[in-house]
């Protein structure tokens, strides 16, 4: 027996419907590359999404073919969010911070039909035209009067008058809602990136399960900073939780700087922040210089690699700023943990609330996590043993966007183990469910059968007051397989030693967990999502081993 309830399928242009009908004056506020502030509201960006679906059209882009965009945070990027995915077609947002090559591999790959540039990116984009045959439209998202006047891009079209010349009347298409919408590749540090393509259905789950309260308890009552890049997994879903929930959207374009963020979330009155570390290490040296503070800040989101303790108690003590401390990847749409805290957590001292918060912590509803050994088999949640961390829902990846790798059938190879995708991330799970990323599996380092968490050994260090920035890497070593070396970046005007870091971990750690020498350096290599490059510190820190030997 079938239930009687209404079927409408989950579609991302039911998100942007909702927003125009039930908070279209609610505000959404973009930086631009231009230089200035502009302010519109959700109606007035439904409006200019039909007119992107209608352009499309016009170009005879058909029903799911690609249109890609190399472009920051901004109201241009949110209307092609709505107008591409909505009309059928898949939006395939690339990150910019990749290298030529690969971003080449990354439109050739997708066979995207149309390329659309913020001005930022214009030099990179003469580069890729002559490379990327496929592209058969470029549209720079400016106005004519910022249109460059050259003819390297044949054909080279003003957003403004790619959609000015085209009406908004226009009835979003309705199909099957596993339909596929978006598309983002990783950042393939190992090899040649690997696409993730969403679908209509796991966006709209997505974009819910990121608003519950003991998600990122996003409001109608909220003003949300996203400096998560929208190249980046969708900026970590708040562009569709905004049009679901209406709250005010700040997007602040390039300038990801201490300063000129700060500037924003007081102009804008802004609740909630969503970041890596590495931009909030900027913030909140900007305010520690200036002595600044905020007024409406509420809370932090931080993701993307670990939140150290430090940051943590910058954030929470020193600014009054709640942390909201979160794990997920590309493969999880990527909301895949959140820190918040239980009734029962609440009974806890404020130690051990803290130790808490600084774990991933719990799935919401739609995720399911596990820790298996090396042969497949779970392993208890104790909080103490390590294992390998997989997940599974209706928003982690069935299989990788179609390549070489096929099934017999001629379908994409499943990127599934028994059922569960194997996310990379070694990790704990404890009794009440709460997880702990205890290193990637690629960066644990392996010292005489032991095990040595690299995160464990740069939150100790980030925790001196002389200490930017740290990296933990393992070396090789003739007789304990690897090593720890620790990559500290001093702030400017401090003074630190090699003695001074190793004696941090004095009572700390085991004392074989210590590192056993000491990197300084300017600055620490970051990847194009943020995150250390730790391949390129352990060519840089091969020779450590033998001179502190």
């Amino acid at each position: 027996m079938r239930g009687l309830m209404q079927d409408q399928p989950l579609l991302i242009s039911s998100l942007l419907g909702f927003a125009e009908r039930f908070h279209r004056d609610v505000e959404i506020v973009s930086r631009r590359v231009e230089g200035d502030i502009h302010r519109y509201t959700f109606g007035a960006a439904a409006n200019r999404a039909r007119q992107v679906a209608r352009a499309l059209e016009a170009n005879a882009i058909g029903f799911g073919e690609r249109v890609a965009t190399l472009a920051w945070n901004g109201y241009r990027h949110f209307e092609l969010y709505y107008g591409v995915s909505g009309s059928g077609r898949v939006l395939h947002t690339i990150n910019p911070r990749l290298g030529l090559e690969q971003i080449r591999w990354i439109i050739e790959h997708a066979q995207d039909q149309v390329l659309c540039f913020d001005l930022t990116f214009l030099p990179l984009v003469r580069q890729l035209h002559a490379l990327c045959p496929s592209v058969r439209q470029w549209v720079a998202l400016c106005g004519d009067e910022h249109l460059p006047t050259d003819d390297d891009i044949p054909g080279l079209i003003s957003y403004e008058s790619w959609i000015g010349c085209q009406d908004d009347d226009y009835v979003w298409p309705v199909f099957d809602e596993n339909t596929a919408s978006t598309l983002c590749y990783t950042s393939g540090t190992t090899g040649d990136p690997k696409g993730v393509l969403y679908s209509h259905r796991s966006t709209v789950l997505h974009a819910w399960g990121v608003s519950l309260p003991d998600a990122l308890c996003l409001s109608a009552r909220d003003v949300v900073l996203p400096a998560v890049p929208m190249f980046h997994v969708n900026a970590w879903g708040l562009i569709y939780a905004a049009a679901a929930v209406g709250f005010k959207l700040v997007l602040p374009g390039a300038a990801l700087d201490g300063p000129s963020v700060h500037a924003l979330i007081e102009a804008e009155g802004v609740t909630m922040a969503a970041g890596v570390p590495s931009v909030w290490q900027m913030l909140l040296g900007h305010l520690q210089q200036s002595g600044q503070h905020f007024s409406t800040l509420r809370r932090t989101v931080i993701g993307g690699s670990a939140c150290p303790p430090a940051m943590y108690a910058q954030f929470a003590d020193d600014l009054g700023v709640e942390v909201v401390h979160a794990w997920g990847m590309t493969e999880t749409s990527p909301l895949g943990a959140v820190s918040t805290l239980t009734a029962a957590h609440m009974a806890l001292p404020a130690e051990a609330q803290r130790r808490l918060q600084l774990k991933q912590g719990r799935p919401p509803f739609g995720v399911d996590l596990r820790i298996v050994d090396d042969a497949g088999n779970e392993l208890p949640w104790d909080g103490k043993t390590f294992g390998n961390l997989q997940a599974r829902g209706p928003w982690v990846v069935g299989a990788y966007y179609p390549g070489t790798e096929r099934a017999g059938d001629g379908a994409p190879a499943s990127a599934l183990a028994d059922g569960w995708f194997a996310t990379g991330d070694v990790a704990t799970i404890d009794a009440a469910g709460m997880m702990q990323i205890t290193d990637r599996s690629k960066d644990v380092i392996k010292s005489g059968g032991e095990w040595i968490s690299s995160i464990d050994i740069e939150n100790i260090a980030m925790g001196h007051p002389a200490v930017a920035m740290a990296a933990c890497v393992g070396v090789h070593h003739p007789k304990w397989d690897e090593r720890p070396v620790i990559v500290i970046v001093r702030k400017p005007g401090m003074e630190m030693s090699r003695d001074d870091v190793l004696a941090l971990y004095a009572g700390r750690v085991a004392r074989w967990q210590v590192p056993d020498d000491v990197l300084f350096l300017d600055d620490i290599p970051i990847g194009a999502t943020g995150k250390v490059l730790k391949n390129k510190l352990r060519e840089l820190c091969k020779d450590c081993i033998t001179l502190a030997s």
